[in-house]
């Protein structure tokens, strides 16, 4: 019987989950808002909510912590700048996950996993698309 035992295996083993579950969140980092399925949704968010609650304290051991987890140094940098400083007052539910529509390859159902009451500190900048003529031949 599976009593008491809440890791969602996922199809998967154990060192590819992790590194799945670490790549989704260092997306949800970097990118804000991931699609992905309902499953692996609810089981980066488990990862992802933990990780801003390193990102909080913000101590040099919290930051090994976090990078030891998800490979990536950027996006711990980006976890501990931008993102940890806008939940300092929320003891919890740093994420939401919204239900979409099936996929239609598997009849998955799909997710949109993101940050709760997230704006960025800075705007993020697009560039303007600039005109170009073609180089006109002599």
């Amino acid at each position: 019987m599976r009593h008491l035992k809440k890791t969602a295996k996922l199809g998967r083993t154990s060192e590819h989950r992790n590194a799945m579950l670490a790549n989704m969140v260092c997306s949800l980092i970097i990118h804000k808002r991931i699609t992905t399925t309902l499953a692996k949704a609810k089981a980066a968010r488990s990862v992802a909510e933990k990780m801003v609650t390193l990102g909080k304290s913000g101590t040099i051991h919290d930051r090994r912590l976090a990078v030891a987890r998800l490979h990536q140094d950027e996006a711990a940098k980006i976890l501990f700048k931008d993102i940890a400083p806008v939940y300092k007052d929320r003891k919890g539910g740093y994420t939401r996950i919204i239900k979409m529509n099936q996929r239609v390859g598997d009849a998955a159902q799909r997710a949109i996993l993101e940050w709760v009451d997230f704006t960025p500190a800075t705007p993020v900048e697009t560039a303007p698309a600039a005109e170009t003529k073609p180089e006109e031949k002599k």
